[in-house]
C-alpha cells in the first residue's frame, strides 16, 4: 500500500514539475529584459514589432552599440522577440484604388513615383499585374519587384 502512495506522489511531482517548466518563462525573456534595459526601458524594446529578420537587425544594431552579453544570449533574445513580440500582417495594396500617399508609405515610394503610376493609371487603365505597373515611366522596378508580395490587381 506505501508503494503505491510513493510511487503515485512521485508520479504527481514529475507531473507538477513538467507543467510548472511548461508555464515557465519562454526561453530569452530574462536575456531580453537584461541586455534591453542596458540602454532604455523594455516597453520600449518591444514595441516596434518585427519579425526575425527585423529583431535581428535591431539586434546586431543594439551589439555595435555597445550591448552587452554573449552570443547566446543575444541569440536567445532574438528568438524570444521574433516569437513573443511578431510582426503584425501588413495590409495589402490595391493598385487600382490606391492614392497617392497609400502608393508612397506602403510601398516606399518618393511621391513623383507614386504620382506617376496615378497619372499612368489614369490614362491607360486598370493595372494587371506586376509587370504592368513596372510599365510606368520613371519607376524604381526593382523596388517594385521586392514589394510585389504586398500589391493586389483587383
Amino acid at each position: 500500500m506505501h508503494s503505491i502512495i510513493r510511487n503515485t506522489l512521485a508520479a504527481l511531482v514529475l507531473f507538477a514539475a513538467g507543467a510548472c517548466a511548461q508555464n515557465a518563462a519562454p526561453t530569452g525573456k530574462a536575456e531580453a529584459e537584461r541586455i534591453c534595459a542596458q540602454c532604455h526601458e523594455y516597453a520600449r524594446s518591444v514595441a516596434p514589432r518585427q519579425n526575425r529578420a527585423g529583431w535581428q537587425a535591431i539586434m546586431d544594431k543594439m551589439i555595435a552599440f555597445g550591448a552587452k552579453g554573449t552570443q547566446k544570449e543575444f541569440d536567445a533574445v532574438v528568438e524570444y522577440l521574433s516569437t513573443a513580440y511578431p510582426a503584425e500582417e501588413v495590409p495589402k495594396i490595391n493598385v487600382n484604388e490606391a492614392r497617392a500617399i497609400e502608393l508612397e508609405s506602403g510601398l516606399s515610394l518618393p511621391r513623383s513615383q507614386a504620382a506617376a503610376i496615378i497619372q499612368y493609371r489614369d490614362k491607360n487603365g486598370s493595372f494587371h499585374s506586376v509587370d504592368d505597373l513596372k510599365k510606368v515611366p520613371g519607376i524604381d522596378a526593382a523596388k517594385i519587384e521586392s514589394k510585389k508580395d504586398r500589391l493586389l490587381f483587383k
